[in-house]
């Protein structure tokens, strides 16, 4: 028989070590999105939920984290155990938290684990009906007439939304106000009403305010027409010269999560993108499948994380 302390210890760790030897995943997977619901991002983890929770026999928790830029969903990723049950959805955020929150102790690519790259959405830029410009030049001539004291919403510094504002500072030579918004309802509500004069985010966001008259849409952001508003030019198109940026979102794990977990995270996500159903309820929403692998995200990352930070140093845009 086994002395009373140690047989003690052992009924402990029994279901310690059960649970390090069950297959993964054994219970909920909690995917946090640091943003607030409605905006894409959060559809996109919506939309992915229900076909990842039946490939992988577990249900898949959302939970909103809003707030700083990302940081602090991104944040609570990063401390909480490297086991594959506590996931990051997130987009262009993530590659610009070392540019406008250098205090944060959030590496993007030491803290994590990438796991898959999801979709890609174009955004349009649009303007408040009362605001006089009908096409970007006038939208142009107008920002430069107001000085800088034109209102541009974004729901969030670091958002892509924001990060579509600074890229036009730059390459257009303009200058405006960024109005931050913890969330697209919030930054929505003030549009319509006019509080704040444009914005650029997401086509299945303002193209039925456009198809109402509660906004006017005047180019998309990618390099290619929209299918949903193909009657829209490019920015390019448009006149300003290299503009071209979208929403992407992208799935990751804490760092140290064991290869082979975020090996079978990918390869269920992978084919969860490859269903038509889920193409088709990604098209509703005016999402592009952009499917890749975690060698693929990691270089598409450093690649936006190499983009983004000469930009926003120039532009001078930091969190605060």
């Amino acid at each position: 028989m086994l002395p009373r302390r140690p047989l003690l210890a052992a009924l402990l760790a029994a279901p310690a070590i059960a649970r390090a030897q069950a297959p993964y995943p054994s219970h909920p997977v909690r995917v946090v999105v640091p943003f607030g619901a409605g905006g894409v991002i959060d559809v996109v983890a919506r939309i992915l939920s229900e076909p990842l929770s039946r490939k992988l026999g577990q249900a898949i928790v959302i939970e909103n984290t809003p707030g700083a830029g990302s940081t602090i969903g991104a944040r609570n990723v990063t401390r909480a155990p490297a086991d594959g049950y506590t996931l990051l959805l997130n987009g262009a955020a993530h590659s610009v938290i070392p540019a406008l929150f250098p205090d944060s102790g959030i590496d993007p690519v030491a803290d994590f684990a990438p796991i898959a790259l999801l979709g890609e959405q174009p955004f349009i830029v649009a303007v408040n009906p009362a605001v006089p410009a009908t096409d970007i030049p006038s939208l142009l001539a107008w920002l430069r007439s107001r000085n800088g004291e034109a209102t541009f919403a974004t729901t969030g510094i670091g958002a892509a939304s924001h990060l579509a504002g600074e890229l036009l500072k730059k390459l257009a030579g303009v200058d405006f106000t960024i109005v931050q918004y913890r969330g697209t309802p919030a930054a929505v509500t003030d549009f319509i009403a006019g509080r704040v004069e444009f914005m650029i985010d997401s086509q299945t966001l303002l193209a039925p305010l456009m198809q109402d008259n509660r906004a006017r849409g005047l180019a998309v952001t990618t390099a290619r027409r929209s299918r949903l508003v193909p009657d829209l030019p490019t920015m390019q198109e448009a006149g300003v010269a290299g503009y071209e940026t979208s929403s992407w979102q992208a799935l990751y794990a804490p760092a140290s999560t064991p290869p082979a977990i975020v090996a079978r995270l990918s390869a269920a996500t992978l084919e969860v993108l490859a269903d038509p159903a889920v193409q088709e309820r990604f098209a509703q929403r005016g999402v592009e499948p952009r499917p890749g692998d975690a060698a693929a995200l990691r270089g598409f990352l450093k690649a936006e994380m190499d983009r983004w930070l000469p930009i926003l140093n120039t532009t001078g845009a930091r969190a605060g």
